[in-house]
């Protein structure tokens, strides 16, 4: 036979080292994957996170230190230059003025009126599921569907709004709400809160379902009523989930643009002129593309130190 001949027994083992070593090769790759299996589910994860959020934030940052115009591309290195001129500019404070309000009655707003709606929805009565789907409907409508309807129920001389208040004599004449530096503000704010409160709703309803009815029982026989039964057990209990919404809300409404932009355009006369309508005017209305981003980037770092703040506090509780 052929394994009988020296050239057998030299092929019979050469074959038995590349079974071998095959079969090592196989053990190492199953080992590293086992090992890697995490890192390589989460690569692509992290370079979509790499493609869409730390490149063009670096791109941004790069792009603030020129004056760089549409016409200009390659654009000229200045430094600090933009952000000289941004804290120079009394439109750049008045901005940020506005965007404060504008976060803060939000935020403030959604909060109150979707904690105390969340507490009406956790009651039983007959056709709470339906209610429940019907608060959401605000959240789940387009956006230029919801500015299209609030600039008719706004308009001052066939709005429903306007018909409404002159009827019933609160108003002798109509108000022209979006042409009015004085109620342009709190008519986008009325519209911010309408359409993002049921995102509260459901947060806050998801909490109120799981805290423990033992509590409340207790309460009860102690002798507690509705009040101090909100105020010892319910507002304890959602204080966590509070800070955290109103974290969320802070950073969104802070960079909202679409709600102030389609409905005002930030006006009239910069009324409503917050910073994301700022950036948009200096990067695509007099083409300055460095301090645009320049803005953008003070935005950034704005929302990073609000972060920072909530971090120090929630972690200051926690001790």
């Amino acid at each position: 036979m052929a394994s009988d001949t020296p050239q057998g027994a030299v092929r019979t083992f050469e074959d038995g080292a590349v079974r071998e070593r095959a079969g090592a090769a196989r053990t190492l790759a199953s080992t590293l994957l086992d090992r890697h299996l995490g890192i390589i589910l989460l690569l692509p994860s992290a370079l979509t996170f790499l493609v869409l959020l730390v490149f063009p934030l670096a791109y941004g940052i790069y792009t603030s230190f020129f004056e760089r115009h549409v016409l200009d591309p390659e654009g000229t290195w200045v430094g600090l230059g933009n952000y000289v001129w941004l804290f120079t500019n009394p439109n750049f404070w008045h901005s940020l003025l506005i965007s404060t309000f504008w976060a803060g009655a939000t935020v403030g707003l959604q909060i109150v009126l979707g904690t105390a709606v969340a507490l009406l929805l956790h009651q039983s009565f007959q056709g709470r599921s339906l209610v429940r789907g019907l608060v959401l409907f605000p959240y789940m409508m387009p956006v230029v569907s919801v500015i299209l309807v609030w600039m008719l129920l706004y308009n001052a001389l066939y709005g429903v709004i306007n018909y409404v208040l002159v009827q019933t004599g609160i108003v002798s004449r109509p108000i022209a709400w979006l042409s009015q530096p004085d109620s342009a503000f709190w008519s986008v704010v009325f519209v911010g809160v309408w359409k993002y409160f049921p995102f509260v709703v459901v947060i806050v309803l998801a909490r109120l379902q799981v805290i423990p009815q033992d509590l409340y029982e207790a309460a009860r026989i102690d002798g507690a009523g509705p009040i101090a039964r909100f105020f010892d057990i319910t507002l304890p209990q959602l204080r966590d989930v509070l800070l955290v919404v109103a974290l969320l809300r802070t950073i969104f409404m802070f960079n909202n643009f679409e709600i102030v932009f389609l409905l005002t355009g930030g006006g009239p006369l910069r009324a409503t002129m917050t910073l994301p309508i700022l950036v948009y005017e200096q990067a695509f209305g007099v083409y300055e593309l460095g301090r645009g981003s320049a803005i953008a980037v003070v935005m950034f770092f704005i929302l990073i130190a609000v972060m920072s703040v909530y971090f120090a506090f929630l972690r200051k509780e926690n001790d």
